[in-house]
């Protein structure tokens, strides 16, 4: 009993990991919970806090009871010269009479003048006092107090906001030190294992895994390898899960820092903290650093309203001169990450700085079913889903898209309270991921009508033009922001955008329109959306493929920004007169399409109220039932 007494007080005085020590309590139902045990800085202030409070309400007391006993300084000196005066103790300001008769009365005086100045100043004789006149000299606790609260209040304040802030978010002055997350070996357990798909970046990468390890087989033979690697690819495709998985594989410490950690709103704060993930990376050679969305800092230089020299140019400047000032020896490799390229500085990406440009694309069909099957692991799949079907529905989507849909797949499951994900699950999730999830939207009948012919609309047009992919579904079941939805999946990975398929793809978008005028004489807003991207596909072809009558020329696009360079007095490089042709060049584009899909349903259109009357009956058609339909 004795040995285990002193054990669980050791217990309770063992201090906790962040060095603050602990009070372990047990409950009764044997359970211990750990309580910080108060901080003593922290009472001090509220004990210091009580009693000034305690000061300043008896003192307050005290002086209101004073006030009710007091006469005025000039009754006191009247009362002296009748001589009905025995005795005077001045104390302080305060000023106590004794009279003759017993009676005991209270005045105050001025702190500035003495009392035998007030009896001067009234030609008062001092012997007119029968006993003593006595004066003490006391220091009030206020006077204590009041100078010790004045100044040393204030700083006691602040020194427990610095304390507090340092225990959180490091020292106060540590504004310039870098705040990348360092990994060391065994905290990085990711390796290539865990990456599915991007078999040539991994290649590539593997070089640099290798001379991390063993870097004196390179430098026998005279080679360097790049300072700088940058990975580049769409949101989602992995750039950062390969950089760890880098860092796993070659068991080196990894600095992990994101862009905008870099600013700050200080002047220089920046370059001092790429100063120091430089210098920290240099003490832990062989050793790497990783820096996400580079572009928040790596966008060209001078191209700032106010003239560029602003405090993400300094940083810019800091990581260039850190990187070209690397020795040959030094076993240092910077990783970046980004989407945007075409945003960064020349200087940044010359060789010498980052040599290495690694492509991301997003995965094909191969690389999604080794990615569906990564992020099947641990969850109960039934066993007629097949996954190589799965990837080819899941045409055009990254790494996250695939695992927030197999996440979405197991939450839709265990909401229904079913033990495995089935093909329905899946479906459904990918529809939630890609378009929305359902949602029930009250609608009359006629406008049920309207969106189920703007739909098979859509459908029908589909079908039957060149170059496009099968219907698998459609559906006027509201989801997210569109009241139906008609889902035409590739059907395979395309790398070429074929003049056929585009012009397809715009006669299709048109369809729904093209239905609602054919069957009401009516149009709708809904077919904003179609509008618009029809309209853009049409614009490209003209300004950027060069698949019009204008020729093979590239002509400016119009971006979100051109207002900026039109106050700037940088006019468009396009002539009046040519941007006439262009208009006209893509409003032909769109006209003929749509004339064409107005042709289509009207040659089909016992089809197209055979799949409307389906539609209004069971709301969703898959893509075998439409088949059967329009066959």
């Amino acid at each position: 009993m004795e040995e285990q007494k002193e054990k669980n007080q050791k217990d309770n005085k063992k201090p906790s990991k962040n060095g603050k020590k602990t009070q372990k309590i047990k409950l009764p139902n044997k359970m211990v919970i750990e309580v910080k045990r108060p901080n003593i800085f922290t009472n001090v202030f509220f004990y210091i806090f009580l009693l000034f409070a305690a000061y300043m309400i008896f003192g307050s007391m005290k002086d209101s009871v004073l006030v009710q006993e007091e006469i005025p300084i000039g009754q006191v000196v009247n009362l002296i010269n009748e001589e009905k005066v025995q005795d005077i103790v001045v104390t302080g300001d305060k000023i106590e009479v004794l009279e003759r008769s017993g009676t005991k009365v209270y005045s105050k005086k001025e702190t500035s003048i003495s009392f035998d100045q007030i009896l001067s100043n009234n030609n008062v004789d001092r012997s007119k006092i029968s006993g003593k006149l006595e004066v003490k000299q006391q220091v009030s606790i206020g006077e204590i107090l009041s100078p010790l609260l004045m100044f040393g209040l204030p700083f006691l304040v602040l020194f427990y906001f610095l304390r507090q802030m340092k225990g959180q978010n490091g020292d106060i002055m540590s504004f310039g030190k870098s705040r990348a997350k360092l990994f060391v070996k065994g905290q990085q357990k990711i390796t290539f294992n865990d990456v599915a798909g991007c078999e040539e970046a991994k290649r590539e990468m593997a070089e640099i895994v290798d001379f991390l390890k063993f870097p004196t087989k390179y430098r026998k033979l005279g080679a360097r390898i790049p300072k700088g690697v940058l990975l580049v690819g769409p949101s989602g495709v992995g750039k950062t899960l390969l950089a760890r998985a880098i860092a796993g594989e070659a068991e080196v410490p990894f600095f992990s820092v994101a862009g905008s950690e870099f600013m700050e709103m200080l002047v220089g704060v920046g370059s001092s903290r790429v100063r120091d993930l430089f210098a920290m990376a240099r003490e832990k050679q062989p050793s790497l650093i990783f820096i996400d969305e580079i572009d928040a800092i790596g966008r060209q230089r001078g191209m700032g309203i106010g003239g560029g020299h602003d405090e993400r140019e300094q940083t810019l400047n800091q990581i260039l001169t850190e990187m070209d000032g690397f020795d040959v020896r030094t076993s240092v490799i910077v990783l970046a990450a980004t989407n945007r390229p075409d945003m960064l500085d020349s200087a940044l990406v010359r060789p010498g700085r980052f040599d290495r440009r690694i492509s991301i694309p997003l995965p094909d069909l191969k690389d999604r079913e080794e990615i569906i099957k990564i992020h099947m692991r641990g969850k109960p799949i039934n066993a007629d889903v097949s996954v190589e079907k799965l990837a080819k529905k899941t045409v055009g989507f990254s790494g996250a898209d695939i695992e927030n849909m197999l996440n979405e797949a197991a939450i839709l499951t265990a909401r229904e309270n079913r033990e495995s994900i089935t093909d329905k699950d899946l479906d459904e999730a990918s529809l939630k991921v890609t378009i929305g999830s359902e949602r029930k939207t009250l609608q009359s009948d006629e406008e049920k009508r309207m969106t189920a012919y703007h739909e098979a609309g859509h459908a029908l047009v589909a079908v039957n033009v060149k170059d496009m992919d099968p219907v698998q579904r459609v559906s006027i079941v509201a989801r997210g922001q569109t009241l139906g939805h008609t889902d035409l999946p590739p059907e395979r990975d395309r790398y070429q955008l074929t003049k056929t398929r585009i012009e397809s793809l715009i006669t299709t978008m048109l369809g729904g329109r093209a239905a609602e005028e054919i069957v009401f004489g009516e149009l709708t807003a809904g077919a904003s959306d179609d509008i618009k991207r029809c309209t853009e596909l049409a614009r490209k072809m003209v300004t950027e493929y060069g698949m019009s009558s204008l020729g093979p020329i590239f002509f400016e696009g119009r971006s979100e920004f051109s207002w900026l360079a039109e106050e700037f007095g940088e006019g468009s490089s396009i002539s009046e007169e040519m941007s006439s042709k262009i208009d006209k060049e893509i409003s032909g584009i769109v006209e003929k399409s749509y004339q064409e899909a107005k042709k289509i349903l009207k040659e089909n259109k016992e089809k197209l109220d055979k799949v409307v009357a389906k539609l209004l009956e069971v709301e969703t058609i898959g893509g075998d039932e439409f088949k059967e339909l329009v066959s």
